[in-house]
């Protein structure tokens, strides 16, 4: 018996992503052609972060950083991930590489389509919705490092956490030799 045939839609896999379903995660770990649609979803979720962080208001700096956050996350913070569940999180199960954890990674990025409604007045309401979709990306984005590693949940979370902790630092000791 054959595996039905799987919907590639941008569209249809976004929604599934948002949905957080790990088969999701799984067709596009396994789907090498899934790449390009990866990095689509993180350009729509940088442009809808930009888009909302304007309209409400922000300053110009402000909207560069919602602008850049999304491809600077998903590009080092997949580097990260993959290093640390790959190697000192590894699970039993763990079998990957590079590419699948930036695939995964970036269909992660589906909810921050939302972060456009940053720009709802009055401002409370707006960062109440940027951290709510902030938040989805975070459950969406150990789903997808749980899948890509083929490992639980807890490890997907402390290979996460360990992952953008490392990142914090990389950035922050950058910033902090930048002469600004």
């Amino acid at each position: 018996m054959t595996a039905p045939p799987t919907d590639r839609s941008l569209l249809r896999r976004m929604v599934r992503a948002s949905r957080l379903e790990a088969g999701l995660f799984e067709e596009v770990e396994a789907d090498k052609k899934s790449i390009s649609q990866a990095l689509i979803v993180v350009l729509l979720a940088t442009a809808a972060g930009g888009l909302g962080s304007h309209l409400g208001g922000h300053s110009p700096r402000h909207v560069v950083i919602d602008l850049l956050e999304p491809l600077v996350l998903w590009s080092v913070g997949s580097v990260f991930s993959y290093m640390v569940g790959a190697t000192f999180l590894r699970g039993p199960h763990t079998a990957t590489d590079y590419a699948e954890v930036l695939r995964t990674t970036g269909f992660g990025f589906a909810p921050g389509i939302f972060r456009v409604l940053a720009g709802v007045p009055p401002p409370s309401v707006g960062f109440a919705c940027t951290v709510v979709a902030d938040l989805w990306m975070l459950a969406a984005g150990i789903v997808a490092v749980r899948q890509a590693l083929d490992f639980t949940t807890l490890r997907a979370i402390a290979t996460f956490g360990v992952s953008y902790l490392l990142l914090w630092l990389t950035l922050s000791g950058l910033l902090i030799s930048l002469p600004v």
